[in-house]
């Protein structure tokens, strides 16, 4: 007999926790357009008078993005690093979804890195409204991945806990290297 597992992988808990916050007529960013999932999601909760900013630096991810979202005014693609967070987004947000790696169906070559993820999330935290969530699903089990995902967590350790509260989130009895889920709350702060 087989059951319905309810502990959510690490997507699908990103998810709960954003449809938390989010409502209708919030401002969120999906800094990693992928395949367009997390921009479809974000749009369907902030509805036509909200706003989505999607970023990608890939073709294929930019059109398959627009594909899925090609009827959503809502929503408007950025074909750059989400490390341009700061020079192309300027209001304040409610949640930031961050898919680490690669696109799956795409060339794996192409991987986020440390040094940029961090200045998205930087620049991510600063635009967060008192209330919001910026989530980083980090995947470990590609080149470059335990680093980034690392260096990530070690910044967000120094987060000041009256500003922001930090959680790691993650199933440890899985083979392959499952993703895990970072979540930064903003408690306070200027937004």
């Amino acid at each position: 007999m087989s059951i319905t597992p309810i502990v959510p992988g690490a997507l699908e808990l990103a998810h709960q926790f954003v449809s938390k916050v989010l409502s209708e007529g919030d401002h969120a960013i999906d800094a990693t357009a992928g395949n367009g999932h997390d921009t479809l999601f974000l749009a369907r909760i902030v509805g036509p008078g909200g706003r989505v900013s999607s970023f990608d630096i890939q073709d294929q991810a930019i059109s398959k993005t627009r594909e899925k979202v090609r009827e959503l005014g809502q929503v408007k693609l950025f074909q750059s690093g989400h490390e341009n967070i700061a020079e192309l987004v300027f209001s304040p947000v409610k949640a930031v979804m961050f898919n680490l790696g690669y696109l799956p169906s795409g060339d794996k070559s192409i991987i986020t890195s440390a040094d940029t993820s961090i200045k998205g999330i930087e620049a991510s935290l600063k635009l967060l409204c008192a209330g919001g969530l910026v989530t980083v699903t980090a995947y470990t089990g590609h080149s470059g991945g335990s680093f980034e995902a690392e260096a990530i967590e070690a910044h967000l350790k120094e987060l000041p806990q009256d500003e922001f509260k930090v959680a790691r989130f993650e199933i440890i009895n899985q083979r392959n290297q499952p993703p895990h889920l970072l979540v930064v709350e903003r408690l306070a702060g200027p937004l």
